[in-house]
């Protein structure tokens, strides 16, 4: 991006933090949207990125919280400008009034951090089941919508923070995708969304490489200590009785952060990153015919959004 290179050099691993993948770096006049960015591992990473001189919107389902991520980032970075603006991920039209109010002429970078787990059934807006209409649906139809002004940056990013889970289950079925209420369960469901995030990623990489952008997804973490699971009490106290032994959210933005910052961009293009390094992902995420298929139904699912072509 601007200023500093940043490398994959051994310096970068498990335990490196948001704020020292960005040390050194200027990110003035670029302009980023983080998904989910008022709690976890995605207010670390937006906060980090505001630090570095980068005009961030913290897009959140939740005002309170949002406009209250955005405080503890200036209170941490006084020179940042972090702005809040609401994104409900479980609703068509918030997703659309969020890209038709969003001030920007371009955008750097897409960050789809926004996910959840579920153990009991929910719906969003438009009646899918509500972890994989977040995780994957809601981002789908985002990106969409935001594609214009993202290739007007030249050499934008989108980057899909996915999970480990996205090995499980180690193929898409497509006829439980989404699960119907009957079908339904919360692990399942959650790996489903996760192996789509890869799958976007390597569809966006391959339709729109040619146009300079940059498209992977990553693993930040094993049960960081993050509002993911907000959903289900049990995922919740798993995730507090476990977080001594894990990684701390603003060690699991960084991936996120190294994801959206480093260069050559081309080096991430189409990857899959654990830990500020490349990984391989599951066979599952890394075949085109199964990308290509689950492309063509994400259009089948927005199109009663009654929004533009892609860009």
């Amino acid at each position: 991006m601007t200023a500093a290179t940043v490398t994959g050099s051994p310096r970068f691993g498990s335990r490196t933090s948001a704020d020292e993948v960005v040390a050194g770096l200027d990110l003035s006049g670029k302009t980023m949207v983080v998904t989910g960015a008022n709690t976890g591992i995605g207010e670390q990473a937006a906060r980090a990125l505001a630090g570095a001189g980068a005009r961030v919107i913290f897009a959140c389902r939740n005002g309170t919280s949002g406009e209250a991520a955005v405080g503890r980032a200036r209170a941490a970075h006084l020179a940042c400008s972090p702005e809040f603006q609401e994104l409900d991920l479980a609703s068509f039209a918030s997703i659309r009034r969020f890209a038709d109010q969003l001030k920007a002429d371009r955008i750097d970078a897409l960050i789809c951090n926004a996910g959840l787990v579920l153990m009991s059934w929910a719906e969003t807006e438009e009646g899918f089941e509500r972890t994989v209409g977040v995780c994957h649906i809601g981002h789908f139809l985002l990106a969409r919508l935001l594609m214009p002004r993202l290739l007007a940056s030249g050499g934008p990013r989108v980057v899909m923070v996915s999970s480990g889970s996205h090995r499980m289950p180690p193929r898409l079925d497509f006829t439980q995708l989404p699960m119907t209420r009957g079908q339904f369960k919360g692990m399942t469901a959650y790996g489903q969304a996760k192996l789509c995030n890869v799958l976007m990623a390597k569809s966006l990489q391959r339709r729109y490489g040619g146009n300079d952008l940059t498209a992977c997804a990553l693993h930040p973490g094993t049960l960081i200590t993050t509002d993911i699971g907000r959903g289900s009490r049990l995922v919740g106290a798993l995730m507090m009785l476990v977080s001594p032994f894990t990684k701390n959210p603003a060690q699991g933005a960084a991936t996120t952060v190294y994801a959206t910052v480093h260069e050559p961009a081309s080096d991430l293009a189409g990857q899959y990153l654990q830990d500020c390094h490349i990984e391989p992902c599951s066979a599952e995420a890394n075949d085109p015919a199964v990308a290509q298929r689950l492309w063509e139904l994400s259009e089948r699912w927005v199109a009663g959004a009654e929004v533009p072509a892609w860009a």
